[in-house]
């Protein structure tokens, strides 16, 4: 059996070891506590320490919004600098941290930016408010007023050239919101003279009144009676811009300009909006040129320097779009008020300055391929002679009245098959293309009689001759235009009147259509309106109105009675 003094000394040395454990675990014990109570008091701490923080931000904060109580100081933006790194022996380190440069009170200063605000919302040419310590401490909007000038000139670097008031240029930057804007010479900009920032682009109608149209919806075959003058504008326009090539190879230059003359209605205006749709359906494939119709008197400005302005922007416009390849046609109707005989003392003398500025773009076209000028007159004695020699308005091509054959060609415009005719017509004459040339005969013929009943004016020359003049010698496209419109109303008010008068259905259709009888009362109606409007109290001007040419006329005598024929 085992020794009683050994087993208890084993137990002994088991008791001394749990002993041993028990104390380190107490220790362990009062250290986790200690650890415990060191982390309670360092939360206490940070706890503090967030009060004491979220206390200063307040105080911060608080002081902020009290560097924004009223007054303010209202100031421009100039400029917005990012901070970046200083270059050295150039400036230090304070001046590169960020700031916003402002015109303040007439002053240019660079300030600092509240942190309650977002920079990258400050603009160039805002308007901001400033605090006592000059800071920016808010945005407003924009201002949309300020002087108004016209762009001049528009440079590579987005400076603008521009004209203001007593035709004083200044150059100017664009403001933010005019960055991604296209601005074109001539147009009107917002500015602050202060600042010298371009703020905004004013749509004017004056300005509008002289953008490029496209290609007008008239063709050489919608003109009547103009054959041989359409044969002289092909030869003179068309050629050059289609051919270009073998002009050069053959020294020869195109047109730069086109004078049509003649008497009022006679088509002048059509056969230049023909020329623009016939070059844009020749030369590009994608069938575009651009058509600028100005009439004189919208150019008109009592203002000094306005109407020179006006033909500097036309010209700028034909330029622009002439550069991209695309025909187009300059066309001044009604030229002779605008460009006057220098020094005629007829006007106020403004022509001494417009025509030289047309001179100087017409002179300037010469670089471009695409700009032909085009210019209508009914008084081509009054143009300034420099505008029609040789080099500037090159061709001159009379638009005279029609004959008669011309007359029933410009008919057969109006007077087509595809009309309501009425059925007695197309009975008479067999088909619907055979009716509507009878009317047009019937008309015609009607419109060209030499009788006693067509006389219109005895004319007296200053020799004492005298003449008969009939209404076929006024005859324009014009006039038929207008013959032809008061017949189909006559055939409207025939029918209408049929349908509500007590009859049947059958009946009123039947009275429906154009008649012969339409065209003669339309014509009779036509002589009728036009007894009173020859000018007697000046023959002379009323004969290069009209277009009438003989001997110097000393006097006009009318012909016809009141009543309609």
């Amino acid at each position: 059996m085992s020794d009683p003094t050994t087993a208890d000394s084993g137990l002994t040395h088991q008791l001394d070891a749990a002993n041993r454990r028990a104390a380190t675990l107490v220790e362990k014990n009062r250290t986790l506590e200690y650890q415990l109570d060191t982390a309670a008091r360092n939360n206490r701490r940070m706890v503090d320490l967030l009060d004491q923080t979220r206390q200063e931000i307040t105080t911060l904060k608080a002081a902020l919004e009290l560097d924004g109580e009223a007054p303010f100081s209202f100031a421009t933006v100039l400029e917005v600098h990012a901070a970046r790194e200083p270059v050295e022996g150039h400036e230090i380190a304070a001046a590169v941290q960020g700031g916003v440069d402002v015109l303040h009170n007439g002053r240019r200063l660079r300030v600092a930016v509240s942190p309650l605000l977002d920079p990258a919302r400050i603009t160039q040419g805002a308007d901001v408010l400033l605090n006592d310590s000059l800071s920016i401490i808010a945005l407003l909007e924009a201002e949309r007023t300020g002087e108004l000038v016209r762009v001049k000139e528009t440079l590579d670097d987005g400076l603008l050239v521009v004209v203001g008031r007593g035709d004083e240029e200044r150059v100017l930057r664009r403001a933010d919101r005019l960055a991604g804007q296209r601005i074109r010479v001539g147009d009107a900009v917002t500015v602050d003279a202060r600042t010298g920032l371009a703020l905004d682009l004013i749509p004017l109608n004056e300005v509008q009144d002289v953008v490029l149209e496209e290609v007008p919806d008239v063709s050489y075959e919608d003109i009547g009676g103009l054959a041989d003058q359409i044969d002289q504008i092909r030869d003179s326009i068309e050629l050059p811009f289609l051919y270009p090539g073998l002009y050069r190879e053959h020294g020869l230059k195109a047109p730069k300009g086109i004078l049509l003359y003649g008497p009022p209605g006679t088509g002048k205006t059509l056969i230049a909006k023909a020329v623009a749709s016939s070059l844009a359906a020749r030369s590009t494939e994608e069938h575009r040129s651009y058509f600028l119709n100005i009439k004189g008197p919208e150019l008109l400005n009592k203002y000094v320097g306005e109407t020179e302005r006006h033909i500097r922007t036309i010209f700028a416009r034909a330029r622009e779009k002439a550069s991209d390849g695309y025909p187009v046609v300059v066309f001044f109707d009604e030229m002779e008020s605008l460009f006057r005989t220098r020094g005629s003392g007829v006007s106020s003398d403004v022509e001494t300055t417009i025509v030289p500025q047309l001179l100087a773009e017409i002179d300037g076209v010469e670089r471009l391929d695409n700009v032909i000028v085009i210019g209508a007159s009914n008084r081509e004695d009054m143009i300034d002679p420099a505008i029609l020699r040789p080099g500037r308005l090159d061709v001159k091509i009379r638009v005279s009245r029609p004959d008669a054959a011309g007359a029933a060609d410009i008919f057969g415009k109006y007077v087509t098959e595809s009309l309501p005719l009425h059925a007695s017509e197309i009975d008479r004459h067999g088909s619907r293309g055979a009716a509507a040339a009878a009317l047009i005969s019937a008309a015609t013929e009607r419109l060209f009689a030499r009788g006693p009943e067509t006389e219109y004016l005895e004319v007296t020359y200053v020799d004492g001759s005298t003449r008969i003049l009939h209404f076929a010698d006024f005859t324009s496209g014009a006039v038929i235009a207008n013959i032809v419109d008061r017949a189909k109303k006559h055939a409207i008010k025939d029918y209408l009147s049929a349908k509500t008068a007590p009859a049947t259905a059958a009946t009123a259709d039947a009275s429906k259509g154009l008649r012969t009888e339409h065209l003669l009362q339309a014509i009779a109606e036509e002589f009728a309106e036009q007894e009173d409007l020859p000018n007697h109290a000046s023959p002379e001007e009323w004969a290069r109105i009209s277009g009438h040419r003989g001997g110097r006329v000393a006097g006009l005598r009318m012909l016809l009675h009141q009543e309609p024929r």
